[in-house]
């Protein structure tokens, strides 16, 4: 392999992209639009949920609880009647509609049970399921300390000391951005090397290289180096400027140490789209690969939801996937601050997985080009 040859090869595909307003596009919004929107949209996460409550007690215990419901989780609660429960909810005005029933306070000194009523509005899927649970343990605890402070109750013979470590707030933009990047890195360096080689295809380009003293290495090696380079300065720029400055999430750990293993991981996607290209006939079935191979990998990597949740089978097929490794590590260099002494079994198990599919790829666009 000439390093030449390589080089200006590289360029040439720079140069292609530059010509390509739709990828360059595509670049700009994955690091920028996309990364802002997935730390700011967290479906599981309950942000602003509307809520009413019927007051039928007026008691101190019913106002206490209906202090309790303010943002960030819920709106302000609207102080409604019984009578417009209903049509609020059949407008969608509300999510939820707590129905605080006559004599609630007296009835819990007294030592009974009474219940509240909580009507949810289902069509709202991400904030019914999760908003429930929070009314539940709102209306428990303000109870529970009206009890405590009315009947001087004695406190709990222990007491539990909550301490979050790496993320003190529990602040859901974190997460959200971090992962944005790191699946942006995956899908970008995928995308733009399998595109790359379909392109040159439909504009017969192709035919060119094969008739210049070059080889199916230097032509795979230019096009990983060139838009390796172009995602590593992307996701530079995301977490420089969108993580850190515009939505000022902290990196604990070292930028440098984090865009190495980027780079690992931008031969591994970027080989896997070069053997994508070699099967698929034009763009859109390419895109379909892509689509098909990409998604699983990043749904289950462990970005989305813990790999200890899911089977264990899946779990030890995921660590031939390159995705869950960088997944791992770029969560325990930029969120715990891990240096290189703790990840490195990551950085090998992605250097091995690079050249085993590197090798592939090389074989199957020497077929190709055959």
């Amino acid at each position: 392999m000439r390093l030449a040859n390589v080089i200006q090869l590289g360029i040439k595909e720079l140069r292609g992209l530059w010509r390509d307003p739709t990828m360059i596009v595509l670049i700009v919004y994955a690091f920028t639009a996309a990364v802002y929107a997935q730390a700011k949209v967290q479906p599981e996460t309950l942000n602003k949920a509307p809520i009413a409550i019927v007051d039928e007690d007026r008691s101190p215990l019913s106002e206490r609880i209906v202090g309790a419901f303010y943002p960030p989780y819920f709106t302000p609660p609207a102080l409604i009647t019984a009578d417009e429960m209903d049509r609020r909810m059949d407008a969608g005005t509300d999510t939820f509609a707590l129905d605080i029933p006559p004599n609630f306070q007296r009835d819990v000194l007294a030592g009974r049970t009474p219940a509240i009523q909580l009507n949810v509005d289902a069509t709202r899927m991400t904030q019914a399921f999760s908003g429930a649970g929070y009314v539940q343990t709102i209306v428990s605890g303000e109870v529970a300390a009206f009890l405590a402070r009315s009947q001087h109750t004695a406190p709990p013979a222990v007491d539990l000391a909550l301490r979050v470590r790496f993320n003190a707030d529990l602040t859901h933009t974190w997460f959200g951005a971090i992962m944005a990047v790191i699946n942006s890195i995956t899908m970008l360096a995928l995308v733009l090397t399998g595109a790359a080689l379909i392109r040159e295809r439909e504009h017969g380009t192709i035919e060119h290289l094969l008739v210049m003293p070059v080889t199916a290495a230097e032509i795979m090696a230019s096009k990983i180096w060139s838009m390796g380079l172009v995602v590593l300065l992307a996701a530079t720029g995301a977490l420089l400027l969108v993580v850190q400055g515009l939505l000022h999430v902290p990196l604990q750990g070292s930028l440098a140490l984090f865009l190495a293993a980027s780079l690992l991981d931008i031969v591994c996607a970027a080989t896997m789209g070069i053997a994508l290209a070699t099967v698929a006939a034009s763009m859109p079935q390419f895109g379909l690969l892509v689509m098909l191979v990409l998604l699983p990998l990043q749904v289950l990597s462990g970005g989305m939801t813990p790999r200890e949740s899911m089977p264990e089978i899946v779990q030890n097929l995921m660590l031939i996937a390159p995705n869950t490794h960088f997944v791992i590590l770029a969560q325990a260099i930029l969120f715990r601050g891990a240096g290189f002494d703790l990840v490195w079994p990551q950085f090998v198990a992605l250097l091995a997985i690079s050249a085993v599919l590197f090798a592939f790829a090389l074989r199957r666009f020497r077929a190709f080009l055959r």
